[in-house]
């Protein structure tokens, strides 16, 4: 696959017997490029120059004995060079070091060190878990890496916090919540003393910073994640790769393929690949499985629920599902709205009733007894616009349509609108990750 982005050149001029330790100086560079998976390096040999020094250099065969002068040279994007610079600055004594733009085309396969997030959010292990959740909630985040030195000793995510922290909610609805009862998990977590290292992943799994996207989203698919570490070839924290960096790329790749959504052909077809190539992207080798639809992955054990029923059991629904939302149907099974948690919370915080709001987050815990009803019906709680594709659907507009929205969960209907099932973020990985 072919991609055109701003890109920028490093040029490092230097002496060719230059040494950083016991290594001569372009080499170590080279190697330190190559170990965090940087796109490339040429290192030239120059034949007559001269620096800051104001020595004259050159290759003449009467004066081989002189230093001669070495430019090394990295094109690589420019967050990447910019994480390089501070290393590169430790490693040239002497010499100088420019930085350019330039408009570049990467010849790439979809590698994971050309869409993973290079700017990490880290904690130290001995972290006080309240400065952890305070992070991830003014971040907008949902892990951070926890690191020693260079190297990722755990992740903390969302799911860590509910399983081993003991957390009522989902981060996503910490954010739901006022003030004073974010501040009272914030002490109920205080009270346990625990740290980051209490609480972080058993077992970090990492991928390696030049591994294909597909063989990352299998692996991801596989151990049911949402993120991986990137490391480099030392081990270093080099990047994390979230499930929607995954399902970007590849949603990229395919709308720069052939247009499967409209099932075009002839001269149109042919325009839409030309355009394809304007912008600097050639057909990629997709994932096979995105010749199917939207009904032949999806979920079809979907919760849900008539709008005249009491919305303690649309709640009792959604907390039960992994899926956790209630698709609202009529009596035919069409769609007529959908129940979601963080959208009752958002609701119910702005009514100024904490005590509406406690029976609500009460009902949203699960094993928590009910100690009230809460005294509405679904229909007065539901969201009436609805995220949703055809069963029908090719998978690429299915994944489109994801990044669209922001939504984790498609409903999918039939052609009349009827509830048929749901395809989630985790399918489409599943669908990348194949063979």
């Amino acid at each position: 696959m072919k991609i055109r982005s701003e890109a920028e050149v490093l040029r490092i001029y230097i002496g060719e017997s230059d040494h950083v330790g016991a290594k001569l100086l372009y080499e170590a560079i080279v190697e330190e490029a190559h170990r965090r998976g940087l796109a490339g390096a040429t290192v030239t040999r120059g034949l007559l120059g001269f620096g800051a020094g104001s020595l004259v250099h050159t290759a003449r065969i009467l004066r081989l004995s002189q230093d001669l002068p070495v430019v090394v040279e990295i094109v690589d994007r420019p967050e990447r060079i910019a994480a390089f610079m501070p290393l590169l600055e430790e490693m040239v004594g002497e010499g100088a070091i420019t930085r350019h733009k330039v408009a570049a085309t990467f010849h790439c396969s979809m590698r994971v060190r050309d869409v993973m997030t290079h700017e990490v959010v880290t904690v130290p292990p001995d972290m006080p878990l309240p400065e952890v959740l305070d992070l991830l909630l003014a971040r907008g985040i949902k892990a951070v890496a926890v690191v020693e030195g260079r190297k990722a000793v755990g992740m903390i995510t969302g799911g860590d916090l509910l399983a081993r922290a003991g957390m009522a909610f989902r981060l996503s609805l910490y954010a739901e919540l006022p003030p004073e009862m974010r501040g009272e998990e914030a002490r109920k977590l205080m009270v346990q003393g625990k740290t980051a290292r209490d609480v972080m992943s058993g077992q970090l799994v990492t991928v390696n910073i030049r591994a294909l996207v597909p063989e990352a989203a299998a692996l991801m698919a596989a151990r049911k994640l949402k993120r991986l570490v990137v490391v480099d070839d030392a081990g270093d924290l080099a990047g994390i790769l979230s499930r929607i960096d995954i399902l970007r790329t590849v949603s990229t790749a395919a709308s720069m393929s052939e247009p499967q959504s409209e099932h075009i052909s002839g001269p149109e077809a042919d325009s839409r690949q030309a355009g394809a190539a304007a912008h600097g992207v050639e057909p990629a080798r997709l994932p096979t499985g995105l010749k199917l639809t939207a009904g032949d992955v999806m979920l079809k054990n979907v919760p849900a629920i008539g709008p005249d029923e009491p919305l303690e059991a649309a709640l009792d629904k959604l907390v039960a599902s992994p899926l956790r939302r209630v698709v609202v149907v009529d009596d035919e099974g069409r769609v007529l709205g959908i129940v979601l948690d963080r959208e009752l919370l958002k609701r119910y915080s702005q009514r100024e009733k904490p005590g509406l709001l406690r029976a609500l987050a009460n009902l949203l815990t699960p094993g928590r007894s009910r100690d009230q009803a809460f005294g509405a019906l679904v229909r007065e709680a539901m969201e009436p616009d609805v995220f949703s594709v055809r069963e029908d659907t090719p998978l690429p507009e299915v994944l489109r349509r994801m990044l669209e929205t922001g939504g984790k969960r498609l409903v999918v209907q039939d052609a009349e609108g009827r509830l048929k099932g749901m395809v989630d973020r985790d399918s489409m990985l599943g669908i990348i990750g194949g063979p």
